[in-house]
């Protein structure tokens, strides 16, 4: 559906985290999800939440319209995708204002509120000519048929990155950090994080520069020791990329990259969770190191997002999908077709964690990490009003940007 354009939204009978239900209403238990009794009122006026209640029967009649009935449902915060490079046949790097603002829309209908167009490893060119659209295409509003996710600003992965581990990133324009290239990305658009090697010659100097301009650095497509990641940690690299692919691995004598990042406390660690990227045991043991205080659920999705198997491009490759599966002709993982709902779904499985345990991996560690949970993350008043309604089976029913209602599937939910 178009983007309701509403002054107040109400939302009524979902039930919510214990911990987000007002002090003055007992909860049963505060690690549950509350049925049943909560209305969130947001004003869309500034994109906030206005206020948690428990609303009565008589009140609910009386309300004022918009109203949302999200019965038999839950709400939560909006997912968050930091690592993402497209869906619905689009791509970052088809360097569109138009191709954003249709990736945006995609991704609303599976529950992100806001997300980071994520680069490739490409010609510095190619890869300005794409920071300049996404930066047009957050300055000029989308149409209300094409409303959706926030953009949260442009995540670069690479070009400075290991050639030992290129991944599905084409080794060809793989190249050591360059601070020249690197100040022209920043003055081109608003770059919030970049995933580099931290092992490379100059990467300590990027990532001094990075860190200067309040860029999160994020290792990834490396082949650091341990050692090495442990002092690019001590600098203020504070996240890992997609962990357990395109990393040294973890041996007991040598605990390479994935060690530092399993048994670092202060590192947040981003994780693909399709049942392909990584096995489900491995994503419980992710989870048991980290919590999922420090655990990101990312989709790293590609133009295939949400199509049918075939042929794709990724950064100038060609890229089969079979069986929601994308991979080179080499047999490399390129990407995913994983949406964040389902990341979500598979990630409760993996871990056997309830949906009340399980969801701040989904959003609010996303905020944390990049420094927004003062207002993303949560339905607390004054936080923005990005909110995702999942039903019985955690499939998206609706999805709520900055107060307004962006995606709705059951159009007889809403009362205007």
């Amino acid at each position: 559906m178009n983007r309701q354009v509403t002054r107040t939204l109400f939302i009524h009978n979902g039930a919510i985290p214990a911990e987000f239900v007002p002090k003055a209403v007992p909860v049963r238990a505060p690690e549950a999800i509350q049925p049943g009794f909560t209305t969130a009122q947001i004003d869309s006026r500034d994109g906030r939440i206005f206020a948690v209640e428990q609303t009565s029967a008589s009140a609910l009649s009386s309300m004022p319209s918009p109203t949302l009935d999200a019965s038999g449902c839950v709400v939560l915060p909006g997912f968050v995708d930091i690592h993402v490079h497209g869906g619905a046949g689009y791509d970052v790097m088809d360097a569109s204002p138009a191709a954003v603002h249709a990736l945006a829309h995609f991704f609303a209908q599976h529950g992100v509120t806001a997300f980071m167009p994520t680069t490739m490893t490409v010609p510095h060119s190619h890869t300005l000519r794409a920071v300049a659209a996404i930066t047009w295409a957050i300055q000029q509003p989308a149409s209300a048929q094409q409303a959706g996710a926030r953009i949260l600003g442009i995540h670069l992965e690479g070009p400075y990155l290991s050639p030992k581990f290129p991944g599905a990133q084409p080794a060809t324009y793989i190249r050591q950090p360059n601070l020249a290239e690197f100040s022209e990305l920043l003055a081109a658009g608003p770059v919030r994080m970049i995933t580099l090697a931290p092992e490379e010659p100059g990467a300590d100097l990027l990532i001094a520069a990075a860190l200067q301009h309040n860029v999160k650095v994020v290792l990834g497509h490396t082949n650091a020791t341990y050692e090495e990641c442990e002092a690019a940690i001590a600098t203020g690299v504070s996240q890992a990329t997609h962990t357990y692919n395109a990393m040294s691995g973890l041996h007991h004598r040598h605990p390479g990259t994935l060690g530092a990042v399993l048994s670092n406390d202060a590192i947040y660690a981003q994780v693909i969770v399709d049942n392909f990227h990584v096995h489900p045991a491995a994503v419980k043991i992710l989870a048991r190191c980290k919590g999922v205080a420090r655990t990101i659920l990312i989709t790293d999705a590609m133009r295939a997002a949400g199509l049918s198997d075939g042929e794709y491009d990724l950064g100038g490759q060609v890229v089969t999908v079979k069986k929601g599966q994308c991979r080179l002709r080499d047999g490399t993982l390129a990407g995913s077709t994983l949406t964040m709902q389902h990341g979500l779904i598979n990630f409760i499985a993996a871990t056997g964690l309830s949906l009340a345990e399980a969801w701040p991996a989904s959003s609010r560690t996303a905020a944390q990490a990049l420094g927004l949970d003062h207002e993303l993350g949560a339905i607390t008043p004054g936080y923005r009003a990005d909110l995702v309604v999942l039903d019985a089976q955690l499939t998206v029913v609706a999805t709520v940007v900055d107060g307004a209602l962006v995606y709705l599937r059951e159009p007889e939910r809403l009362t205007l």
